[in-house]
């Protein structure tokens, strides 16, 4: 059995950080596994579903790295979905039903007032054909529905909730099919697992009643069921769920300079009882995947937790890997020089520019005679071999200068900024004639003011 996983997002709207993990952990569970991924587009809303939500998705996916295998889309599929419709009809298990929207609500509330679950109460099965004549006089047209069996508890065995039950008597009987002739979710979704042969549907907990009602379909179908694993849905830094979290896709992390191995490391760790680790590969997140490390209690996302990984990831990133990204010039000794000072991938250019200049060098009055010394031992040091040590150990010897005192003049006067790289590398990138340079601009420059 080839192991086959989907994501099957709505092309209504862009991804969310919680879609995104949904995909996540159906790729992962795919790669684990040597099997296959596929995307399908749920967009049987012919009114919302746009083509520019569909690139985007598939977009999206490509940026993160999860590159689905093979696409469909729903609205290509609605002659399966009618053969199957007509199988199900013909069998029974599916009925018309002619109550409108208005009906149902008072049935709802009636139900409520009594203390009772809103349950539909499956009055279209007692229809004749006279009363359903009649309706069709009136230019009704019937919504449809599932007829759920009653005779025993609808079980499976979750991979991450475990043993579950679910009473059919206390379920209504799912709408499949509008007014309109329109498809709801349910059940295409259940013939195209079917027909795409999929092992393993990885979701949020939140559609585990929808679980109990399609296992009967899968059945009705004369199909096996997949394998479900629920998974506790994801809350914000607040405790609970976030509407933010709903609006917080791939455009805020590409704004925020988020790298998709930053996404990929967090949202396939949180949630379960491994720690999250900084990776510049997905492999080790695939190889350790397990549905049995998932835990039951809401995943906590947490954006400054996603920045601080997203800087621990830069600085464990080969120079190969980021290559086509940096400012001309960045070779592998200047990556591995600045990488330990980024946060995101766009400083680079910032401490580029400290290499190659000009910087507004500076200095205090009483540094200036130590600064025209250090230029004056800059300009006479072998420059091959760590000019930063000599520099200072020579200042240190002759002025008696030590600690801050030392360095930080220094750095101010050839980077302009207090803090940075490790400066015996990143002299070795300034270069002997720009630091000599610097070392006299300082002064002059703050001589002048």
């Amino acid at each position: 059995m080839t192991i086959t996983t989907r994501f099957a997002p709505s092309p209504t709207g862009r991804l969310h950080v919680g879609n995104i993990r949904a995909a996540l952990h159906n790729w992962m569970w795919a790669r684990k596994a040597g099997g296959r991924f596929l995307l399908r587009l749920d967009d049987t809303d012919l009114e919302r579903s746009t083509q520019e939500y569909a690139q985007a998705i598939r977009a999206d996916l490509d940026w993160l790295g999860l590159t689905p295998d093979d696409a469909v889309r729903q609205s290509d599929r609605f002659a399966l979905y009618q053969a199957r419709f007509d199988a199900l009809q013909a069998a029974g298990r599916v009925y018309p039903c002619y109550e409108t929207a208005q009906e149902l609500d008072l049935k709802r509330k009636i139900l409520a007032g009594r203390g009772l679950p809103p349950v539909y109460d499956r009055a279209a099965l007692t229809l004749s054909d006279a009363d359903r004549a009649a309706f069709a006089a009136e230019g009704r047209t019937p919504h449809w529905r599932f007829l759920l069996n009653h005779d025993s508890p609808i079980a499976w065995d979750d991979l991450i909730r475990g043993p579950q039950q679910l009473d059919p008597k206390l379920m209504s009987d799912p709408v499949i099919r509008r007014a309109d002739g329109s498809w709801l979710y349910m059940l295409p979704s259940v013939i195209d697992d079917i027909d795409m042969g999929v092992t393993h549907v990885v979701r949020g907990e939140d559609h585990v009643t929808n679980t109990g009602l399609q296992l009967q379909m899968f059945a009705a179908l004369d199909a096996p069921a997949p394998s479900f694993a629920h998974e506790a849905l994801l809350t914000g830094t607040e405790g609970k769920l976030s509407k933010r979290l709903g609006s917080l896709g791939c455009d805020t992390f590409r704004e925020e300079g988020i790298e998709p191995m930053a996404i990929i490391a967090l949202l396939a760790r949180i949630g379960t009882s491994l720690p999250v680790e900084p990776v510049a590969d997905p492999a080790p997140l695939i190889d350790s995947f397990d549905f049995a490390r998932f835990g039951r209690a809401p995943a906590r996302f947490d954006m400054e937790e996603l920045k601080a990984l997203n800087a621990r990831i830069l600085h464990v990133t080969d120079h190969a890997a980021v290559a086509g990204r940096l400012p001309a010039g960045m070779d592998e000794q200047a990556w591995l020089t600045i990488r330990p000072n980024l946060h995101i991938i766009a400083e680079a250019a910032d401490w580029w520019a400290v290499v190659e200049g000009p910087v507004e060098g500076w200095a205090a009055p009483e540094d200036h005679d130590f600064l025209e010394q250090a230029a004056s031992l800059a300009a006479s040091l072998d420059w091959t071999d760590g000019p930063w040590k000599a520099l200072t150990g020579a200042l240190g010897a002759t002025t008696g200068r030590k600690g801050k005192g030392l360095f930080l003049p220094l750095r101010l006067a050839l980077t302009g900024r207090e803090h940075g790289p490790d400066m015996n590398a990143m002299l070795g990138l300034i270069g002997k004639d720009r630091a000599v340079a610097r070392l006299r601009e300082a002064v002059t420059k703050s001589a002048d003011q």
